[in-house]
């Protein structure tokens, strides 16, 4: 197999990574129902399907806003546009959805705290829309600079490079396992699951943009660290209490 792959169809090429982000969406939902029908949730029906719907709007937005400050075109017009609609971050995604959310808690008035049951199936889609971006090679970016160690690979342009969707894949599946390994010391505070996989997840892709090609920083910072550096600061007190809690 090359990469990037792009397997044919009776002649017709077919999107591998389109297809893998639909399975992503698809079995991380129901994976969530799944869990929802086998857990004792204090969130109602109708409040659930709000708090989804302002996540989806949230990530909508936030996916779009960020993809387009990693290169910003300061020039608008249709395309521009256009290209604003098509360019998407996951960070601006998951971030923007955590404000939808919030929102829409404070909308409907709902006071639980409502993430920690899409925990597990956001890694799970993460996981699989990442096989698709690594099989998408320099055609996606995911790919990291130029590098000449061990896990270097030829990501279709004839260069070794690090493979960021590979590393990012390794990372979940430990993580997974970690927080579900934790989740019973986790649930005395609702929520702190949640958290502590922004937390994490969020300084992971702040330490591995270092080893991305990005084009446009400010002081020196990718978008996206500085997307983590917020996130970190939404997220302080809990940062402040689990140092505490390791001393």
């Amino acid at each position: 197999m090359t990469i990037p792959f792009e397997p044919t169809f009776f002649g017709t090429p077919i999107n591998i990574h389109l297809i893998l982000e639909y399975m992503a969406f698809f079995i991380g939902y129901r994976y969530y129902a799944w869990l929802r029908k086998n857990t004792l949730d204090k969130i109602s029906t109708q409040n659930r399907l709000s708090i989804i719907l302002g996540a989806i709007l949230g990530a909508f937005l936030g996916s779009r806003l960020s993809g387009y400050f990693e290169n910003p075109i300061l020039t608008f017009s249709t395309k521009t546009i256009i290209d604003l609609f098509n360019t998407k971050s996951i960070m601006g995604g998951m971030f923007g959805g955590l404000l939808g959310v919030e929102i829409a808690k404070k909308i409907i008035g709902e006071k639980h705290s409502s993430g920690d049951l899409f925990v597990f199936p956001i890694i799970l889609g993460i996981i699989i829309g990442r096989i698709g971006c690594f099989l998408m090679g320099i055609k996606e970016f995911t790919y990291g600079i130029k590098t000449n160690f061990i896990t270097g690979m030829d990501l279709g342009d004839g260069y070794l490079r690090h493979p960021i969707a590979l590393y990012e894949i390794v990372f979940l599946l430990l993580l997974f396992i970690f927080l579900k390994k934790i989740k019973k010391y986790l649930q005395k505070e609702n929520g702190l699951l949640f958290k502590l996989f922004m937390i994490s997840y969020f300084g992971f892709r702040f330490c591995i943009e270092f080893i991305k090609p990005n084009v446009f920083y400010v002081l020196y910072l990718s978008s996206i660290q500085w997307l983590c550096i917020i996130c970190w600061t939404y997220y302080l007190p809990t940062l402040k209490k689990l140092i505490k809690n390791a001393n």
